[in-house]
């Protein structure tokens, strides 16, 4: 009995692990997938601007450092809360990440309504 309830305990921490990489791997991709042409025309004109830089690029730069902030909660998944490598400030790096990769995408569908237009032209 105690074998099999230890068994599906760790099918649940895999399973657990399994989605919790998928889904950032997704949230790493869906930036590319959707704003592939938009990226494509900002990185074509790049140059060392302070403006250009701080305007074509803060969405995307918020979007990576909001996927930063989810490495640690991804890699803490099933893990012993006691344990010494889970992040004790896992909550907070949660939120940081949420909030940084959610104004970072606002961002960008911003740019890339100014950098293609409104219907996509």
């Amino acid at each position: 009995m105690q074998g099999a309830r230890r068994s599906k305990q760790q099918i649940s921490k895999r399973n657990a692990q399994l989605v919790g990489l998928l889904g950032f791997l997704a949230a790493a991709a869906l930036p590319l997938l959707l704003w592939h042409e938009p990226i494509r025309l900002i990185a074509s004109e790049f140059r060392l601007d302070p403006t250009y830089l701080l305007t074509g690029w803060s969405g995307y730069a918020l979007i990576v450092a909001g996927l930063l902030f989810f490495v640690p909660v991804v890699l803490s998944i099933g893990r012993n809360p006691s344990g010494r490598f889970y992040p004790r400030a896992r909550n907070a790096y949660a939120a940081w990440g949420i909030s940084l990769y959610l104004l970072g995408a606002a961002l960008a569908v911003q740019v890339a309504q100014i950098t293609t237009g409104p219907l996509g032209s």
